[in-house]
């Protein structure tokens, strides 16, 4: 639907308050959606993982900091990766203004990775980030939490991401099978983005984006929620402004890129 052009102050005010309720409405959902959340049952985490960290390595109840909370963001780089997942990239964008009001709110915050903490580093410093992000290379994490698949998961439609199982996508070319999170434009953007990375379609999506929420109860790490593809869209900073524009998100195809690449590709 169009919007309509030339319209009065009063018209424009009209359509806002009707809209207002509405927001309202979307406000008061997610405010008790957020409750059931924290409200969702605990497990308890009893596998030894280990990470890579800039200050050595750590136990993921290391990574609480001292805090009783700690959030994770997986974050798509595999080893075999170039460079960061764009989309990923684009979300940690935010990252640096934030995490330190978590810290200081008793939330440990970490971007984790399977790529080695070398090749994270040296992204890291590429896109001019301060957010402490750990490596899980050689360790079970990503796995564990349906964020990485082999190669023979992908292959035999074993892979449920997003609390669904994935049909198999062939090999070569994946691109066929472009998965939800990405977009639906067809064969071309999945190739893109993937070749943003360094990679081809297979090894890209072996990775998986996604967040995951921990508590640390007497000792005992507890998991308390995880959410995936379009369920990351609120912690995507640039969308929720593009929501508010005049003409919202009105992409075609993959339009972002690492922040350093705008008018150099």
């Amino acid at each position: 639907m169009k919007a309509m052009l030339d319209a009065t102050r009063e018209e424009w005010l009209a359509a806002r308050l009707d809209l207002l309720e509405e927001e309202k409405e979307l406000t008061r959902r997610s405010d008790a959606l957020a409750l059931k959340r924290q409200q969702l049952p605990r497990v308890r985490i009893d596998k030894e993982y280990r990470f890579d960290t800039e200050i050595g390595s750590a136990s993921l109840k290391d990574l609480f900091g001292g805090r009783s909370q700690l959030l994770v963001y997986h974050f798509m780089f595999g080893p075999d990766y170039n460079a960061g997942c764009p989309s990923c990239s684009s979300i940690a964008d935010g990252f640096n203004g934030f995490f330190v009001h978590l810290e200081n709110h008793d939330v440990a915050f970490w971007a984790v990775s399977r790529a080695p903490l070398a090749k994270l580093e040296a992204f890291k410093r590429r896109m001019d980030w301060s957010f402490p992000w750990a490596s899980s290379a050689g360790s079970d994490f990503n796995a564990d939490f349906s964020v990485w698949f082999s190669p023979e998961q992908q292959r035999q439609g074993e892979i449920e991401y997003n609390y669904r199982r994935e049909p198999p996508a062939p090999m070569p070319p994946a691109a066929k099978a472009a998965p939800e999170w990405q977009s639906r434009g067809g064969d071309e953007p999945i190739v893109q983005i993937a070749s943003m990375t360094g990679t081809d379609v297979p090894t890209y999506t072996r990775d998986r984006p996604g967040v995951s929420a921990f508590e640390l109860i007497d000792g005992v790490v507890y998991h308390s929620y995880s959410s995936y593809a379009r369920g990351l869209d609120g912690l995507w900073g640039v969308y929720q402004w593009l929501d508010r524009a005049p003409k919202g998100r009105n992409e075609t195809g993959i339009w972002w890129r690492h922040h350093d690449r705008y008018g150099r590709e």
